[in-house]
């Protein structure tokens, strides 16, 4: 597995475990269908979570929160509804963003509730 790949899952696996130990339920991890995906989606409090996570070995090029652009939120909303409608759900929902800068014990997790809103919800 590539070393950016690698950083991508620890960084994955991070952000479960972080969002378990505050007492979110995970509905599904790196879900598909097609060409959509999202990184995690969770359940807390009767709120569906549909979580971003970005990682970066460090903050030189930026913050892993501004790679998020409005082009990929559109995609997350869009994956997101699609998410919903296949499970037929019917909970508010929100969008989060799970910042993670660093590697190994040397990392910085920035959790980001309710990023941006979808106009569908």
């Amino acid at each position: 597995m590539a070393l950016h790949n690698e950083l991508g899952k620890d960084g994955e696996d991070l952000a479960a475990e972080y969002l378990i130990e505050h007492g979110y339920r995970i509905r599904h991890r790196n879900w598909r269908c097609g060409k959509k995906e999202l990184d995690i989606v969770a359940q807390k409090d009767g709120v569906i979570v549909f979580v971003e996570v970005k990682t970066r070995s460090n903050d030189r090029f930026g913050s892993p929160v501004e790679s998020v652009t409005e082009q990929k939120m559109r995609r997350l909303m869009n994956a997101a509804n699609t998410y919903v409608n296949c499970y037929n759900l019917d909970f508010p929902v929100r969008f989060d963003i799970l910042s993670i800068v660093g590697v190994s014990s040397d990392r910085q997790l920035i959790h980001i509730e309710d990023a941006f809103s979808s106009p569908v919800w």
